[in-house]
């Protein structure tokens, strides 16, 4: 399976980076699976505007991130939540990109970031307002990594033990989920009956 990574923070060093490392950690150590990371932060997408689609040189970036999230077969999506809300560099990407069909009938798992106890309002955003006309499929499982400072993090003695082992398998879970709904899926995409063409928006 190939894994797209989209981390929503606009910091270049963040703890949503962090976070989707160790995913793409735990992803890896389930089988011989292609992930990759769209990092906002650290690559911004330009806000989007009328010359979407032409040939302006600010727009040149995104037909090969859109072939690229075209050939992923399921997402993590991650959104720190910032004044309760999703940032809108992630917002912007969801304008920006998808379009086409690249992302439509795919799984992807949502997961908010919170340095304390929040981190809900993400996951609710983004299962309202982000998948109307791009057709992502988000889970019915979330992960909501709260305390992040003292979860994940690559040195292990500066991890909370107690939060850092439940966070990790209830992680785990979700990547497994993942997985089986990226074949099954894949399946559905194959049926013919997810055809755009009649339809290219929502309702």
């Amino acid at each position: 399976m190939r894994i797209a990574i989209i981390i929503g923070s606009h910091r270049k060093d963040s703890q949503s980076g962090k976070i989707g490392r160790f995913l793409q950690g735990q992803i890896e150590s389930l089988g011989n699976h292609d992930c990759w990371t769209c990092d906002l932060g650290k690559d911004p997408l330009p806000l989007w505007d009328e010359d979407i689609g032409s040939d302006a040189p600010h727009w040149a970036a995104v037909p090969a991130l859109n072939e690229r999230l075209g050939h992923s077969d399921a997402f993590i999506v991650i959104a720190p939540e910032w004044h309760g809300m999703v940032p809108a560099t992630l917002k912007n990407f969801f304008l920006v990109c998808g379009g086409g069909g690249t992302v439509a009938h795919k799984p992807a798992l949502a997961v908010g970031v919170s340095v304390g106890p929040g981190g809900s309002y993400p996951i609710n955003e983004l299962r309202t307002s982000s998948y109307k006309n791009n057709r992502i499929c988000y889970l019915p499982e979330h992960l909501i990594v709260r305390n992040c400072s003292v979860v994940m993090n690559e040195d292990d003695a500066t991890n909370d033990k107690d939060e850092h082992s439940y966070i990790s398998e209830r992680s785990l879970y979700c990547m497994r989920q993942l997985l089986a709904y990226s074949e099954a899926l894949a399946q559905v995409r194959a049926s013919g009956t997810t055809d755009l063409t009649p339809y290219p928006n929502g309702m």
